[in-house]
């Protein structure tokens, strides 16, 4: 079946028409470090991720259902039981891509019969929103199917190409990366999520206010995250500023992290820590004034960038991994801790190269408490060294070194 072909039911309708053939697609393509799956799977992340790209590159004779377009999104929402006509001119081993698949919910039931039909067909579902998806989701992955997640790309996905300074600015979202106009697809980009998925799927009533409790949220990325101030920063009650958030985390817009307190011995802070899910997107949030420090903004980017690839790396892992943060009522503080069966790390970011007494006092303490971690400093710079027994690395090499299929290294 070539890619300019249409493929059809058994009915002889029409349900798919791939948007370009295989070599005329994105030039920029950069590979992924995430292998296909074998049985059927979500890949769900972020717009202008690269979902829809790189499905097309490991899979350019699948069946595929856009859910983008209107007339597919009416077709399957009116009469959801038409996938089963789909299904029915497939033979085993064909693939089914069903893309968006939360514009349709209603869809979902239908691949769980199917799947449980055994017919050999391998189901792939993409989506930019786990909001309305969460319960079928759940239904599904119950041993049925796969989830992964998709986000910007990795340093080391891109290798020679990655810029530090290009990432802290525009962040690592392919669809903004490859873009000749990177500050226009960054402001049109938060604009087609304001308006395409919150404004009209409903998620909230006054679409100003959201817009504004973005803003607002920006000036907490990479920090901790206190409702109550959000709530009288952006004009909006608690409850609203909760349910934003929760909004937020649906679109894969943001993510919060959790205090590490496995076998805690000190007493530790309650709130969770805020972070866009790209730098890029951080920084066309964040206002900027006469009263603002570019280093302070500058600072934040680069703690956000660290969080992102970490995040991506425990996303990726075969078995469960938690990425958290430690912090004590002292204000004691370790920015990033992961645990999981392929080890126990902790990482602290730091803006300048040149470590004080000062900078390592809570990585010290978490290291008195937990003897076992493997400690160290990330900071901006060339050299690798030891700072009062605990390895200091350089940035850039850190995240170069970020790849899913190896442990995260010290050294």
């Amino acid at each position: 079946m070539s890619y300019d072909s249409l493929v059809k039911n058994a009915t002889g309708n029409c349900i798919f028409q791939c948007k370009m053939p295989i070599d005329m697609a994105d030039s920029h393509y950069v590979p992924r470090k995430m292998a296909p799956p074998q049985g059927s799977y979500f890949l769900l992340g972020p717009r202008g991720t690269g979902k829809s790209t790189w499905l097309m590159h490991h899979y350019p004779q699948a069946v595929r259902i856009d859910l983008l377009l209107g007339e597919e999104e009416r077709r399957f929402s009116a009469h959801p039981e038409r996938l089963r006509e789909v299904v029915k001119g497939m033979r085993p081993g064909d693939i089914l891509i069903l893309d968006e698949v939360q514009r349709v919910p209603r869809l979902l039931p239908e691949v769980h019969a199917l799947i449980e039909s055994k017919r050999g067909i391998q189901y792939i579902m993409t989506g930019s929103s786990s909001r309305k998806l969460r319960r079928s989701v759940s239904d599904l992955l119950g041993g049925r199917a796969l989830l992964r997640q998709m986000g910007p790309f990795l340093a080391s996905e891109l290798g020679s190409q990655f810029s530090l300074e290009k990432a802290l600015q525009i962040g690592l979202i392919p669809l903004i990366w490859n873009s000749t106009d990177p500050d226009e697809r960054l402001r049109n980009y938060l604009h087609l999520y304001l308006k395409e998925e919150v404004q009209a799927e409903g998620l909230v009533r006054q679409i100003g206010d959201f817009a504004r409790f973005l803003e607002v949220a920006s000036f907490s990325h990479g920090s901790v995250w206190t409702s109550t101030d959000i709530s009288r920063e952006s004009s909006v009650k608690r409850a609203t500023v909760d349910n934003y958030l929760q909004i937020a985390e649906d679109l894969f817009l943001a993510f919060s992290l959790p205090v590490f307190s496995r076998r805690a011995k000190r007493r530790l802070i309650a709130h969770q820590k805020f972070y866009f899910f790209d730098a890029g997107i951080y920084r066309a949030l964040r206002p900027q004034g006469i009263l603002d420090s570019a280093e302070e903004i500058q600072g934040f980017a680069l703690e956000g960038l660290v969080a992102q690839h970490l995040r991506a790396w425990t996303q990726a892992q075969s078995e469960p991994h938690t990425l958290s943060f430690w912090r004590t009522q002292t204000k004691l503080e370790v920015d990033f801790v992961i645990y999981g069966p392929r080890g126990f790390w902790a990482i602290e970011v730091k803006r300048s190269p040149n470590l004080g007494p000062d900078d390592v006092r809570g990585m010290a303490a978490f290291k008195e408490e937990y003897p076992e971690a493997n400690c160290f400093f990330v900071v901006p710079g060339q050299r690798r060294e030891q700072y009062r027994g605990f390895p200091v690395l350089p940035l850039h090499d850190f995240l170069l070194g970020i790849i899913p299929e190896n442990p995260l290294s010290s050294t």
